[in-house]
């Protein structure tokens, strides 16, 4: 997708070898890792995303819904956040259906038992949401998570899972509670293992859901797993927010991933009991 002389004209500088080598760590997209060594002797690594449906992983292909794939939608996503300066990965170029990217040297937050870091990724969400609160990004590129794409889910949950049926037929106020709430942009899957602790920094990455819609959304997402003390201060991290809003948010984000396909499970790293966790969030907003 992108030789020598390409990656040169890129970066600017004079290169002395590449070593390209499949990334141990891909979750859908395959990735390349680039280990870029320069001829002063200096090194750089890069990951090279080729966003092509058809590079999903099989059981990802299968389970994916292909409404939502574009593969240009992550590339603009980080066009989007790179004129922030709030700390994302370096985009370094990018093609319709590939990118290449900084490779952000830390941990997933999911490995961070400290909670305090925790904190720190709500507390840079609510940056994100902020930035963008006054004037979301207009793209048609993004998805925009309004009152059609939340209903969406509901049918293909209960197709999959018939015991949601008396839940899902209280979903309007699901969607009422949502909509309602003021669009910015959002990352979409802001689970742990979508960020990276790089030192003092929080870096979120695989942006391919990003999108214009309710920041609660994001939030929900971050707190999945996490006990009423912790939940407690990674909010008081991000500031305000209804509690009825953030309860319909966690049972939107269940309902998507049990709705995304019959007999499918989650990866390991979104691994969770989303069918309690929907009846959960169901019983504290009344339904």
């Amino acid at each position: 997708m992108i030789g020598t002389p390409a990656l040169e004209r890129t970066i600017g500088r004079t290169i002395a070898n590449i070593r390209r080598t499949p990334y141990p760590y891909r979750t859908s997209h395959k990735i390349e890792l680039l280990e870029v060594v320069f001829a002063d002797g200096t090194a750089l690594d890069l990951l090279l995303k080729d966003n092509r449906r058809s590079q999903l992983k099989s059981a990802v292909r299968r389970a994916r819904p292909a409404f939502i794939d574009d593969g240009r939608r992550e590339i603009e996503a980080y066009r989007l956040l790179a004129e922030e300066g709030l700390g994302t990965a370096t985009l370094y170029d990018a093609r319709e259906h590939w990118l290449l990217l900084e490779r952000v040297k830390g941990v997933e937050l999911w490995q961070v038992g400290d909670v305090e870091k925790w904190v720190d990724a709500a507390t840079w969400l609510a940056c994100l949401h902020k930035r963008f609160s006054k004037r979301p990004p207009m793209s048609r590129l993004l998805l925009r998570y309004d009152a059609d794409y939340l209903r969406i889910w509901p049918d293909r949950a209960r197709r999959a899972h018939p015991s949601l049926e008396r839940v899902l037929r209280a979903y309007d106020r699901v969607v009422t509670l949502l909509s309602e709430l003021s669009p910015t942009m959002i990352h979409g899957e802001f689970y742990a293992s979508n960020i990276m602790v790089a030192a003092d920094k929080i870096v979120p990455i695989d942006w391919e859901m990003a999108g214009v819609g309710p920041g609660v959304l994001d939030l929900a997402a971050l707190l999945t797993g996490w006990g009423e003390d912790e939940r407690a201060a990674i909010i008081a991290g991000y500031g305000n927010v209804s509690s009825d809003a953030l309860y319909a948010a966690q049972l939107h984000n269940a309902v998507q991933w049990l709705g995304w396909a019959r007999n499918w499970t989650p990866p390991q790293e979104h691994a969770h009991d989303w069918l309690m966790e929907a009846f959960s969030a169901a019983e504290r907003l009344g339904l």
